[in-house]
């Protein structure tokens, strides 16, 4: 018989008390009210003691109801929203109904047909239940939280099933991927360790660009890209992998990209919170997306090793930190969507939306339509808010969200769901976009290896104010940054 984990216990004696959840369920298995005797198949067995694994207790209603308490961010109660779990020791067609209790957010993109994702042993591939088994709804049996419900069968006895909210990504799998990167040996690629976090994990800088570009008294053009500082969203991952593999391809659009500019990626920013299985904070509980305005090199030292190397490419004369992106995963939003800031200088407003509109020209998944530009105090200690105000006119920064669930493609009212390839094929229309920003379009036909075209439809070009004198070749001087209108791609290969 599997034992209760102390925790479960702890929890089990003090019902209705999140603050009584501090650690994740072990090989925990629910026995019937009275039973006595050797457990038997059905009696189920619930597990989140794995990397990312987020289930912090098991109630039983009935027979066929259990209520599922989320263990809240380590050292912070207020964030409740990822779950990741499995379940195990299932009888073949035993009928449950799930009830996900103590979320912390009230609107959930579960009210708009969002559903868990599962997969079992048998059949690997993530998948998302069906969203009229779903039900998200305010309950008074859990002090007016809203529920998130579900109704599930078991088909295969030897299967051990897993829920989650997202599709996971953990922190091993990153650092495998990078190492596959790694051992391609590409003269364009560089991984290096920028820090650690509070627990001793990497903090991976990598850099991207043709070597001609590092050599000493080079003048560098940069695009800073970010990561998973809230370790709940996932899709911010696939998102940036999207952008690292087409950016290492042989796209002739990434060659010139390589050629042109200079990427540094911090793909993981809260490594601690992604393998903890928290939602939005670290180890010590922070928000890090708080606290950009003055971090500490012991409480958040990855966010601090960050912030610094960005300063010291700001105070280079031969470095133009042209962008910064930090990417997130919104929970009541559909679509990829960006949030930039607010400026007193009305040129610089207007230069501000045009990577926006060029990126939802190029992936329909984004929409320009629920972008917004604003300085809310609360988000004065982003990224993107810090930056803004730290970063000169010839910068650009940026917030870009993308659904937890779907996208509605232009011209339809259908949410289409987001699959792992979806997110990364955003991903690779945001690094497709700057060949469009900057104009070179040209060089990428150049390189291109001759191939038929297939033609692609494409809405009309928008319009936008364009700064007088703009010189019309590259490069652009610090001072000087160019914008562009939308140009036909040399490929269709994405």
């Amino acid at each position: 018989m599997a034992e209760r984990s102390q925790t479960a216990l702890e929890a089990g004696n003090d019902f209705g008390k999140d603050d009584a959840i501090g650690g994740n369920v072990n090989k925990f298995m629910v026995l019937p009210t009275g039973y006595c005797g050797q457990p038997k198949k059905g009696h189920l067995v619930f597990d989140a003691c794995f990397e990312s694994g987020n289930l912090g207790r098991v109630d039983q209603v009935s027979e066929f109801e259990y209520d599922l308490f989320i263990r809240p961010d380590t050292c912070n109660p207020r964030f409740r929203v990822w779950f990741n779990f499995t379940v195990e020791n299932v009888k073949e067609s035993q009928r449950v109904i799930f009830n996900i209790v103590n979320f912390s957010k009230t609107k959930s993109l579960y009210r708009d047909g969002m559903a868990p994702m599962v997969k079992s042993t048998s059949r690997p591939k993530w998948q998302r239940l069906p969203p009229k088994n779903v039900y998200y709804y305010r309950c008074p049996d859990h002090r007016k939280n809203y529920v998130m419900s579900f109704a599930f069968c078991f088909d295969r006895e030897e299967d051990i099933y897993q829920f989650a909210y997202c599709y996971p990504y953990t922190y091993t799998r990153f650092q495998h991927y990078l190492d596959s990167l790694q051992k391609r040996n590409m003269d364009y690629f560089f991984r290096e360790q920028l820090g650690q976090s509070v627990q001793q994990r990497q903090l991976d800088l990598l850099t991207i660009t043709n070597p001609d570009n590092l050599r000493e008294g080079a003048e560098q053009k940069v695009v800073f890209i970010t990561g998973r500082v809230h370790p709940g969203e996932t899709p911010s991952s696939f998102v940036c992998q999207g952008i690292i593999d087409f950016l290492v391809s042989q796209h002739p659009i990434a060659r010139v990209l390589r050629e042109h500019l200079v990427f540094k990626i911090a793909p993981m920013l809260n490594p601690d919170g992604v393998y903890l299985g928290n939602y939005r904070c670290s180890l010590m509980g922070f928000d890090l997306n708080r606290h950009w305005l003055d971090p500490s090199p012991w409480a958040h030292p990855t966010l601090y090793g960050v912030k610094q190397l960005i300063i010291q490419m700001y105070n280079d004369p031969k470095t133009s930190l042209e962008f910064y992106i930090d990417i997130h995963a919104h929970s009541t939003m559909m679509n990829g969507f960006m949030y930039g800031n607010v400026f007193e200088d009305e040129e610089r407003f207007q230069r501000q939306a045009i990577f926006p509109k060029l990126l939802c020209q190029n992936a329909e998944d984004f929409s320009y339509s629920s972008t917004s530009f604003n300085r809310d105090a609360v988000k004065a200690g982003t990224g993107r808010r810090f930056l803004g105000g730290l970063l000169d006119h010839t910068s650009s920064c940026y917030t870009l969200e993308v659904s937890f669930y779907s996208y509605i493609s232009g011209g339809t009212t259908a949410a289409v769901p987001y699959t792992e390839e979806a997110y990364m094929k955003l991903g690779r229309n945001v690094a497709r976009t700057f060949l469009d920003y900057y104009r070179l379009d040209p060089m990428a036909e150049k390189m291109a290896i001759p191939m038929p075209r297939l033609r692609k439809e494409r809405p009309p070009p928008y319009k936008y104010p364009i700064r007088r004198g703009l010189a019309s070749s590259y490069p652009i001087s610090k001072g000087d940054k160019k914008s562009s209108v939308n140009h036909k791609d040399p490929s269709n290969a994405f």
